[in-house]
């Protein structure tokens, strides 16, 4: 059987990469450094976290493929944001959707969070947005299997590839999902990486040495440095600014040529994936 990237219309040994920007919308310092990536030819993609206020100007902002990253929690202690369907199961007990994957597991509605994400969605389309995939903030609608299957059940209804975890991390999750969204018709990257908690040029330099043949997803969280970035995140903030300065660093379009890979971003699966 012919991999993915064979079905993208590539040859057997080619290496397709796509570099998605997480947390498009979070904050107007992620929206400009998710617009600098993309302007640096690195970036190709970005996912959008609809329930946050600089979400429109995340759309406005940025010129690659934008998915949605259905966000469910908001991890940071002082800058909060709430659900767009306001359900009560899916807040905190200050009214804003809580800071852990666990909490909203142990708290949610699954009918709830199906009507939520489908929200999200439908805003981002509202808001002109051609979504090219679907992904999901924290992992929340990952990790859990019972989440993991609502989350195939929507890019079904929305007809969208999926961000899909490894192989082994499948095994250490254990439940077949990889399996699961490939018999439901999905497509999906052959791996998925990150650059978070590594110097960033290095992590880079890695994930190419590395790169195989097929479609590998490697997501960031690049965020321009000031007073907006250390109110909202003084815990992380370094990693941001880290993943910033390697997607524009002018040195990684060639490591990325030097690699022979060619970047990618998700619009090509969905069509594969829309062909009946």
């Amino acid at each position: 059987m012919a991999g993915l990237g064979e079905r993208l219309g590539y040859g057997p040994d080619a290496k397709l990469l796509i570099v998605n920007c997480d947390d498009l919308g979070s904050s107007a310092s992620a929206n400009r450094a998710t617009a600098r990536a993309h302007a640096a030819g690195t970036a190709t993609s970005a996912t959008l976290m609809v329930p946050c206020p600089w979400a429109l100007d995340g759309v406005r902002s940025f010129g690659g493929g934008i998915g949605v990253h259905l966000t469910l929690t908001c991890e940071y202690p002082t800058y909060r944001w709430r659900a767009l369907t306001g359900a009560a199961s899916l807040h905190d007990a200050s009214g804003y959707m809580p800071a852990t994957a666990q909490a909203v597991w142990d708290r949610a509605d699954l009918g709830d969070v199906a009507a939520e994400c489908r929200a999200q969605i439908d805003q981002a389309l509202a808001w002109g947005v051609d979504v090219t995939h679907l992904d999901a903030h924290m992992g929340t609608m990952q990790i859990d299997r019972r989440y993991f299957e609502l989350f195939v059940e929507l890019t079904v209804e929305y007809d969208l590839p999926l961000r899909m975890f490894g192989a082994r991390a499948e095994a250490e999750l254990g439940f077949p999902g990889r399996a699961m969204a490939a018999e439901r018709g999905l497509v999906f990257p052959d791996q998925m990486t990150s650059t978070w908690g590594r110097p960033a040029k290095a992590a880079f330099a890695d994930i190419l040495a590395r790169l195989k043949p097929g479609v590998t997803e490697v997501y960031v969280h690049p965020v321009e440095d000031g007073p907006e970035l250390r109110a909202y995140d003084p815990d992380h903030p370094q990693i941001r600014v880290d993943d910033l300065a390697a997607l524009t660093d002018p040195e990684l379009p060639g490591m990325i040529a030097a690699a022979g890979a060619t970047l990618i971003d998700f619009a090509p699966l969905r069509a594969l994936q829309r062909v009946r």
